[in-house]
């Protein structure tokens, strides 16, 4: 096995990993700002699991003997529209998904079950991610951006103490 290589790809998965953090995390805060709570809530949910991505990949650098490198693949992009945000985010993790099955190939190839095992499993999370937005911008353009605002609505906070009678 050739180390070097598979340390380059684990370290180009950080990189795409903590680009989806903190992406994701932007969306989360723009969204919350805009009032739509629970899609704020699944964004940042989604990049608390990029960060577990993040980890399991750095603990693998590590056993390899590699630095774990911490940059980002790109600057996070200013999207704050519901649905664009939902379709850039569909689009990363579809993108991810293609990336880590041809890593997964490379660490085939490169004689390293263990990372090709990660990047398997780093598949199979970012396709569950990629329904779930795509699911959403369905939801959007079955039911427009009401789907969203009720959405909201339903999760905003109540009047403190008891209910009325």
């Amino acid at each position: 096995m050739d180390k070097a290589k598979s340390i380059a790809l684990l370290n180009a998965a950080v990189a795409d990993e903590l680009q989806a953090v903190h992406q994701y995390m932007y969306f989360h805060f723009h969204l919350d700002d805009q009032g739509f709570a629970p899609l704020a809530s699944l964004f940042k949910r989604i990049a608390i699991m990029e960060m577990g991505h993040v980890e399991t990949l750095a603990e693998r650098i590590l056993f390899l003997k590699g630095d774990v490198k911490m940059e980002l693949a790109a600057p996070v992009e200013p999207i704050q529209d519901p649905e664009a945000i939902l379709k850039k985010a569909a689009s990363m993790e579809e993108q991810s998904a293609a990336d880590y099955n041809k890593m997964a190939l490379e660490c085939a190839q490169n004689a390293d079950s263990a990372s090709k095992q990660i990047f398997e499993a780093l598949v199979v999370d970012e396709e569950q991610h990629y329904e779930i937005f795509d699911q959403q911008m369905e939801n959007i353009h079955r039911f427009g951006l009401n789907y969203l605002a009720l959405q909201s609505f339903n999760a905003a906070p109540g009047p403190a103490g008891p209910p009325a009678e």
